[in-house]
């Protein structure tokens, strides 16, 4: 009987330290002309394990990654997963302020940028009160690649390694903590069952083309070094870089909706063989069934997946497998899928009850991939994690006979834009101070492009004028480009309830008439 030794490890160290041995050769990273291979993963991350001792980090410290996806990221992080230090990825494209938000939340002690961003993250770190060290990333590794590989200091596997932040409702991102043991405890039930898509070949290929600092693009990595097969990293997504990718040899991939358009979309797809890749894995937003038909359509010997999870549960906890997919169409095609092996999906009353099949509630999840809290935000941890363990999401669904899961809408006010997630309160804060604007209540539209766009519905000033373009330019001086409304509607009043909340279903629904969601 051959016997899968990997599928009980639950951290890096387990992993490097097996596949070093075992598979010494085989590449673990490709990024541009750089290879990377198991071996070298394993004294690289050793390396880097010296330099930061060096520096004064120990366990439970917080350093910071600014910059692009980068196999220099990855291997960063895998060094944290084995001495214990948790890494905060940042991302490229927040504002000055965004950064120095996260960097003073952290606590962070050191900061390891990209040549692009070495500056911005000085500057901003001179700024705080208690800045951290920066460090150039490519200084980094050639120091690193002097010194003397350290011992790994394996942490208790469900201490945090890892804390990407997610937009609060109350405008301020939120730190989930999330550690070894919620990056691979999934993969042990998944292999018992024998899914197609956990049979890796050591010729295997993952497309890394999302952001890091969201669990769609660092997930990957964790995916790979289970299974001891490659990465090839893409600085950023491009609809040419993901074809190149494919045709290069990569065998699985995941990309938001948007993602898959532009890519499909491109007359490049026209030209290029998608035989190599076997696996497509989709989500993060709502796929709209026309372009999932025109996607299959495009790559038919690919297998497509969708996939429904969230930074707090350590991305995917439910499942749309290839057999569900349908050229002409079918009901579960409008899935997020089946909860995967090892994990319990309930949709729940006010009462925190599990309702009857078929009807509408908060989808709830109990899962080992489960976060175990929000950084320093215990209150809300309370709100998101009830007593018995069980992860409430904010998004509203129901669950047929057959334990399909629906998303129906969203429960919180999230807009999902190309796979990014923006709260309105974020985006409302940053327009609030404009000269000209007394009120402003913030909503996503439906967009072909996006999925959803930002729209900003503004009451004026008496005797003043507000200019679309003025508004959003001065909203790109505070917040990252992508949070920004594409679009201003003045309005005469805010709608409100009884209690003076802002009724954004009202303003929402001129623009979402005739859908069967409200979600896009």
């Amino acid at each position: 009987m051959v016997t899968n030794p990997t599928k009980d490890f639950t951290t890096f160290d387990e992993y490097l330290s097996y596949w070093g041995a075992e598979r010494p050769d085989g590449l673990a990273f490709e990024d541009g002309e750089r290879r990377t291979t198991y071996s070298e993963a394993d004294r690289i991350t050793r390396q880097l394990i010296a330099f930061l001792k060096g520096k004064g980090i120990s366990t439970g410290d917080r350093i910071a990654w600014l910059g692009r996806n980068s196999d220099q990221y990855f291997l960063l992080l895998y060094a944290c997963g084995r001495m214990g230090v948790v890494l905060a990825p940042i991302g490229w494209r927040l504002a000055p302020p965004e950064i120095g938000y996260i960097l003073t939340d952290t606590g962070a002690k050191l900061v390891i940028a990209q040549g692009e961003f070495l500056e911005s993250a000085k500057t901003v770190s001179a700024g705080l009160e208690s800045g951290p060290q920066v460090f150039a990333a490519d200084e980094t590794f050639r120091v690193a690649s002097m010194m003397e590989p350290a011992a790994p200091n394996p942490p208790d596997p469900c201490a945090p390694i890892l804390q990407l932040y997610t937009s609060g409702t109350t405008g301020n991102p939120k730190g989930a903590q999330l550690s070894n043991r919620n990056l691979f405890a999934l993969r042990k039930p998944s292999v018992e069952a024998n899914l197609p898509w956990q049979n890796f070949e050591p010729t295997d290929c993952i497309l890394a083309a999302m952001p890091i600092a969201h669990i769609g693009g660092t997930g990957v990595a964790a995916l790979a070094v289970a299974n001891g097969v490659r990465v090839h990293v893409l600085p950023e997504f491009t609809p040419q870089g993901a074809l190149a990718g494919i045709e290069s040899g990569a065998t699985l991939m995941f990309l938001v909706p948007a993602a898959i358009q532009m890519m499909i979309q491109h007359p490049k797809a026209a030209q290029t063989d998608f035989s190599n890749l076997r696996f497509l894995m989709y989500g993060a937003a709502p796929m709209p069934l026309e372009l999932l038909k025109e996607a299959v359509r495009t790559m038919p010997t690919t297998g497509f997946m969708q996939v429904y999870g969230m930074t707090e549960t350590t991305g995917a906890i439910s499942l749309l497998p290839p057999e569900d997919h349908d050229l002409e169409g079918n009901r579960r095609m409008r899935s997020a899928g089946k909860a995967v092996p090892g994990v319990e999906i309930e949709v729940r009353g006010e009462d925190n009850k599990e309702l009857p099949r078929g009807e509408i509630g908060e989808i709830c999840v109990l899962s080992p991939s489960n976060t175990a809290g929000y950084w320093q935000l215990p209150e809300a941890t309370a709100k998101t994690i009830d007593p018995d363990g069980w992860l409430h999401t904010g998004d509203a669904g129901i669950m047929d006979e057959d334990g399909y899961v629906y998303i129906q809408d969203r429960i919180k006010d999230m807009i999902i834009s190309g796979g990014e997630n923006v709260y309105p309160a974020e985006v409302e804060s940053a327009i609030y101070g404009h000269p000209a604007i007394a009120e402003v209540a913030v909503i996503g539209v439906p967009s072909e492009k996006w999925g959803e766009e930002v729209k900003a519905c503004c009451v004026v000033k008496p005797g003043m004028e507000v200019d679309q373009d003025d508004v959003i330019a001065y909203t790109r001086e505070r917040i990252a480009p992508f949070k920004c409304p594409k679009s201003v509607d003045v309005i005469p009043e805010m709608p409100r309830n009884a209690s003076g909340k802002i009724l954004r279903r009202q303003l929402r629904a001129p623009f979402w008439e005739g859908r069967e969601r409200q979600v896009n």
